[in-house]
């Protein structure tokens, strides 16, 4: 059974950082992509960044390149998120997926091609 759990969401102050961790299990982790996406209250999930961990290829969407970072831990399954400069639009439940599809030519944060994802963390600014 595919499981990813997230964790490390808060209240934080302007311009401050926060780690996010999705652990996952129940899957061969190298083997798919990652990504993290974000969902605020009255808008639709968005994409925010996905790792494919075999190779360390990384996206990231238009509105946190620069500020946040995703890497990664294989010998712990799990995936990270670095948040810096944080913004009030950053607010928002995080959410971490895995790719529906094994070793993905290309990754992006494309919504359909992942999976539906834990219960989320907040983050709040």
């Amino acid at each position: 059974e595919v499981q990813l759990v997230e964790s490390g969401g808060g209240l934080v102050q302007a311009g401050g950082s926060l780690r996010l961790s999705c652990a996952a299990s129940g899957f061969t982790f190298d083997d798919y992509a990652i990504g993290w996406f974000r969902q605020a209250p009255g808008k639709e999930r968005e994409g925010v960044s996905c790792m494919r961990s075999s190779d360390g290829t990384t996206y990231y969407a238009d509105s946190v390149k620069g500020r946040f970072t995703i890497s990664s831990d294989n010998a712990k399954n799990t995936v990270y998120l670095q948040m810096n400069s944080l913004k009030p639009e950053d607010t928002a439940v995080y959410y971490c997926a895995a790719d529906r599809q094994p070793r993905r030519a290309v990754v992006t944060t494309q919504i359909a091609d992942f999976g539906s994802g834990g219960q989320g963390t907040q983050v709040d600014r």
